[in-house]
């Protein structure tokens, strides 16, 4: 496993120095996933094995599975909080071995400074990305953040002062502004209402689409997977839990809340969603014996599949990844 991570090191050092702003290296995706697991005792099986994936620049992908799956885990690998037992993690071109503002975390809770102001919490924040920046300049650079999750009036409160909604906002704010080449968000909106969960995702649509920003996102609603994925990881029931599909948003980027129910592609991907998490994660956990016997994580298109497709075993638009 060294020898391969070398030389993809290496392979991707020779497309030349990664750009902030410019796509990656030629041929490489913006993150490469490889064989990763992670095992907490070594009496016990892994919790995941063999999980590997590629994310493009710009992608938003949202991961979904039963709890106790590794998810959290794998997202805390990818930032940098966890080691991994095994595999490695490449993003833009260099391994990642530890945290970095180049990936920027938002967890359920919000983790604001109980002491500081809305903006001054962003600021700490953007101080810690340019730090010879002048007050001015974090100053202006925090409030463009604040204004785009509608929190310039609430600016000089504190978190005792805000909702919970208003909190998580704050906490999305401050990650954007640090402006990290990829965003972890694990559940961010778990804990919210119905009404102020649907608010932020709408907000995050927003940003991201203004941004351009990388997501990976830990979810367990499969209806906020399909209004802000382009890509959708289905993973199998833990323990030796995999990544057992890879589901294609086919549903066209330009989405709202309001429209996205009116689209046949909506309730084609939905069901098949429910469908994995209902019946087909643990028929996979139930087979999970020896990784090298398990079929290949399949990439299919829910979407575009026809009640023809459904009827024969939705086939159509199916393909697969090593």
């Amino acid at each position: 496993m060294r020898n391969k991570r070398a030389m993809f090191l290496s392979q991707t050092d020779a497309g030349g120095a990664a750009g902030g702003g410019a796509s990656g290296h030629a041929g490489r995706s913006f993150l490469s996933v490889e064989a990763l697991s992670k095992r907490y005792r070594p009496d016990l099986p892994p919790v995941f094995e063999n999980v590997g994936f590629e994310i493009e620049r710009g992608e938003f992908v949202c991961v979904i599975g039963h709890s106790g799956c590794g998810k959290s885990t794998i997202l805390n690998v990818l930032a940098g909080l966890e080691e991994a037992s095994g595999g490695y993690v490449i993003m833009d071109g260099k391994e990642v071995a530890g945290p970095s503002l180049d990936r920027g975390v938002v967890f359920q809770g919000h983790a604001l400074l109980p002491w500081l102001t809305v903006e001054q919490n962003i600021a700490f924040a953007v101080r810690s990305r340019h730090p010879k920046w002048s007050r001015r300049q974090i100053a202006e650079h925090g409030a463009r953040f604040i204004e785009m999750v509608g929190l310039t009036a609430a600016a000089k409160k504190k978190p005792s002062e805000l909702s919970g909604g208003m909190k998580q906002r704050v906490g999305i704010a401050r990650a954007f502004a640090v402006e990290p080449k990829m965003l972890l968000m694990d559940e961010p909106f778990g804990a919210l209402d119905a009404l102020t969960r649907g608010v932020i995702q709408d907000e995050l649509l927003k940003i991201c689409a203004a941004t351009h920003q990388t997501v990976f996102m830990i979810t367990h609603d499969v209806d906020e997977a399909i209004l802000l994925a382009d890509k959708i990881f289905l993973m199998s029931n833990g323990p030796k839990a995999r990544i057992a599909e890879i589901v294609v948003n086919t549903l066209p980027r330009a989405r709202t809340r309001e429209t996205i129910h009116h689209d046949p592609q909506f309730y084609r991907i939905r069901n098949h969603l429910v469908d994995f998490l209902v019946r087909r994660s643990t028929t996979i956990q139930q087979r999970s014996g020896d990784v090298a016997e398990l079929p290949v994580t399949r990439i299919v298109r829910p979407g575009l599949e026809t009640d023809d497709d459904v009827a024969a075993g939705g086939a159509a638009g199916v393909s697969a990844v090593a």
